[in-house]
């Protein structure tokens, strides 16, 4: 079995302080193999943020898998952002922008999709698909094969951002690669749900998760995910504060399964809490 916790969008800078202590608690109760955070953790990149979000990395059950998101990079300095956009993520978080992460259950595979040239679109580099599509066929027979990334693969019209570029061919080629579950975030709006581009192609598992900590709530709460894995299935369980404390609780609870391999994951009816 393998048990992963997925925060996204803590926006450090931005943050709901109240929430810090809750969440570290909940998390170390869930008692994970894994902790990825799909990126924005902070809300201009200014050191300090950085310095915040390496301080609660290092308070979450390990190990953590961290991936860029667009606000993890200068807005107000053109100059760094164009020519050193992740100098202060490497200082306080480490080298590598794509790591990826093995259990005996799980590997998790991380994407960057950040793009300096632009300030909220994202992109999939061609060089880190393929790195990425590698890694998923070269995981171990059985293992749960995830990738982590900032921008969402498919962007509903309705949420006003624009389309990240490379989205459906890096969806197909994904699905084709193996991958299981994508983790994401971006939109401050909590989805679970299998996806597909192609017609009658693979269906990925695809699960976003809202803002961790953030003020910037958008109608939502704050909120984090559970996913367990077992014997073909997945649990997705969505934790949100539901009241004006600073609580996170089990708000929903929705089951997949994998009939085939080659038709991929499909929903079962929520369950309840």
């Amino acid at each position: 079995m393998g048990r992963l916790l997925h925060l996204s969008d803590l926006h450090f800078g931005r943050d709901r302080t109240e929430l810090i202590d809750p969440l570290i608690t909940l998390c170390h109760e869930l008692r994970p193999d894994v902790t990825v955070i799909s990126g924005d953790l902070t809300q201009r990149a200014k050191a300090g943020e950085f310095a915040a979000a390496a301080a609660l990395i290092a308070r979450l059950p390990g190990p953590v898998l961290v991936v860029p998101g667009n606000h993890d990079m200068p807005l107000y300095n053109p100059f760094a952002r164009l020519f050193w956009p992740f100098r202060a993520w490497r200082r306080a978080l480490g080298p590598d922008l794509e790591p990826m992460l093995d259990t005996g259950d799980l590997r998790v595979i991380g994407l960057n999709t950040a793009d300096p040239h632009v300030w909220q679109r994202g992109l999939i580099r061609p060089a880190g698909l393929e790195r990425t599509c590698a890694r998923l066929r070269a995981a171990r027979p059985g293992q749960l094969r995830i990738v982590a990334l900032h921008h969402p693969l498919y962007q509903p019209p309705e949420t006003g951002k624009t389309p990240m570029k490379g989205a459906a061919a890096a969806t197909t080629a994904l699905a084709r690669a193996g991958a299981d579950v994508i983790l994401c975030g971006h939109l401050h709006q909590w989805a679970a749900a299998p996806y597909a581009v192609e017609q009658n192609g693979r269906l990925m598992l695809c699960v976003q998760a809202g803002t961790g900590l953030s003020t910037r709530l958008r109608g939502e709460q704050n909120d984090f995910n559970l996913l367990e894995h077992h014997e073909g299935r997945i649990t997705v369980t969505r934790y949100a504060t539901l009241s004006d404390g600073p609580v996170f609780a089990a708000d929903k609870v929705t089951l997949f399964h994998q009939p085939d391999s080659a038709g991929g994951w499909r929903t079962h009816l929520p369950a309840p809490i």
